[in-house]
């Protein structure tokens, strides 16, 4: 899947194209990976503008690039030989050549593969760090998500409950996924940001204020949140979708409020707690399977798909972590578009 044109404002499916190439030989210390599975992220939406930033703009006519997971079909590196499963960074294809120290071998056993896209990948990751290092939670704290029906949030309302706050507040859209929060998720209250009032919902459901908030949205809930926040209160900005498409007139949040509060704003790239992976995939892998961490996927099948897929977690069409399934036999049987939300994970049987 290539980038065909870049887009002004929301993007649609005339910014993609889908061609046909041939996979070429592998070089000594490379390897071929069948792709199973990929992920679209509303950070892809920014790499398709042509400007800096942390990571370099897709490319007019190459292929897009993002993670990925799939078995190793050749090889020429003695360090991953074939049958292995890994994750890595060449998604939005079929199969990916790529050099083998590039890719993570990752153990099934231990999980499914699209776990490691998920809760075991760099959206569970997101979570932890923000919870625990970026705006760290402390027991008994009040601790408010936006997103938390995504990937990230659903993950993190969990997690803080786990690090020890005293109530989870999340936001998201809709009467469904507000149900989600609480019933699924364990959330204490959700606020419907649809619904509209925002600061209002908030005073309601943390009428004592808010110690720490997640923010993967800027614009109304952050500024909503800021002005919920006690002294001392902590701000992860992990993101800001609701202005990924360019909007200009968008409230910030009152930073003279955040000063005289004591408040900490701290943004955070995912990609500066790689090193943590190894402690939190420990953790989270048991969690998994004890089920106490509690998943949920929102599935597109076939590559042809993943505009569609791309395009729906950018307004909020998913539940949970959002995939695309590239199992060749799934392509050949969904020639339309098609989302299946998969169930919550349940503890393996024994």
């Amino acid at each position: 899947m290539r980038l065909a044109a870049r887009p002004s404002g929301a993007p649609t499916a005339a910014n993609f194209a889908l061609v046909e190439t041939s996979i070429p030989d592998l070089a000594d210390g490379e390897i071929l990976v069948r792709n199973t599975w990929m992920s679209v992220d509303p950070y892809m939406r920014g790499r398709m503008d042509d400007k800096p930033s942390y990571i370099p703009p897709f490319q007019l006519g190459q292929a897009l690039e993002g993670s990925a997971a799939g078995e190793v079909i050749a090889s020429r590196s003695a360090d991953i030989p074939v049958g292995t499963t890994v994750t890595h960074f060449a998604g939005w294809r079929e199969h990916a050549v790529l050099e083998a120290a590039h890719a993570t071998p990752i153990d099934t056993a231990l999980a499914a593969t699209h776990h490691y896209l998920g809760a075991l990948g760099t959206t569970g990751l997101t979570a932890y760090a923000a919870l625990t290092d970026v705006a760290p939670v402390r027991p008994g704290d009040t601790v408010f998500i936006s997103a938390a029906a995504g990937a990230v949030g659903s993950v993190a309302g969990q997690l803080a409950r786990r690090l020890g706050a005293g109530r989870v507040i999340g936001s998201a859209g809709g009467p469904a996924k507000t149900r989600l929060l609480t019933e699924e998720f364990g959330f204490d209250a959700a606020i419907d940001y649809r619904a509209g009032d925002l600061p209002g919902q908030l005073r309601s459901a943390a009428p004592d204020g808010i110690d720490v908030y997640l923010d993967s949205v800027g614009g109304e809930q952050l500024r909503a949140a800021v002005a919920a926040m006690r002294p001392h209160g902590r701000v992860a900005l992990v993101g800001a979708i609701s202005g990924y498409n360019g909007e200009t007139d968008r409230p910030g949040p009152d930073l003279f409020l955040a000063a005289t509060r004591e408040i900490t704003l701290r943004g955070m790239l995912v990609n500066s707690y790689f090193p943590l992976f190894g402690e939190y995939i420990a953790k989270a892998a048991g969690w998994l399977a004890e089920g106490t961490l509690r998943t949920r996927e929102t599935v597109y099948d076939g590559l042809e798909q993943a505009p569609a897929a791309f395009l729906g977690v950018l307004t909020g069409a998913n539940s949970g972590k959002m995939l695309v399934r590239l199992d060749q036999r799934s392509r050949k049987a969904t020639r339309k578009p098609a989302a299946v939300a998969m169930p919550t994970h349940q503890p393996p049987s024994r």
